[in-house]
């Protein structure tokens, strides 16, 4: 897959209000978060899905917005803190090939930025051994930028890692999966 990253000021062009007719960040995940969840979402961006999970997992829960671009990291700071909801998301900056954090995690969420990462492998990978037995990791990739079969492809070695398809959602001009570890 390729390994062109978004850069961090085309964020303001993705995460809009008008982006939420097409994605709505609360109904594409209200269906596995919790109050209380450990979540994690990996290439966050400026926090479009971040801020909806923090709300889906209430005050007692946490979420991790990891990314690569500290820019975007920043802007989902000050993004969280005029939301009320700076306690609950911490962000941490990863690196291209690690992400940096050992929290065990319920959920996880890469968002249209699998095709994005050098080795998609090592990355599902690092995921997987995060998430708790019984944990979600919901993967959704951009119909334009990832073929029918470059999907699969991600998802079956999802799989020979560990992880099983649970749900596949439906998400507009996206390919997505819900897969579960045992």
């Amino acid at each position: 897959m390729a390994t062109y990253v978004c850069p961090w000021w085309g964020g303001y062009f993705i995460d809009n209000r008008f982006r939420r007719l097409l994605h709505n960040p609360e109904a594409i995940l209200a269906p596995y978060l919790r109050p209380g969840m450990t979540v994690l979402d990996v290439g966050c961006g400026m926090g479009f899905f971040s801020i909806a999970m923090a709300r889906l997992v209430g005050p007692e829960g946490t979420v991790l917005a990891v990314d690569l671009q500290p820019q975007m990291l920043e802007v989902l700071a000050r993004r969280a803190k005029k939301a009320g909801l700076s306690d609950r998301i911490q962000t941490h900056r990863c690196e291209a090939d690690d992400l940096g954090i050992d929290a065990a995690v319920d959920f996880a969420l890469a968002f249209a930025m699998i095709h994005e990462v050098p080795d998609a492998r090592r990355l599902l990978g690092q995921i997987e051994a995060r998430l708790r037995p019984g944990g979600r990791f919901f993967i959704a990739e951009p119909r334009l930028h990832v073929s029918g079969r470059q999907f699969d492809a991600t998802v079956k070695t999802a799989e020979q890692l560990g992880l099983a398809v649970a749900d596949q959602p439906k998400v507009r001009w996206c390919r997505a999966c819900v897969l579960a570890k045992a």
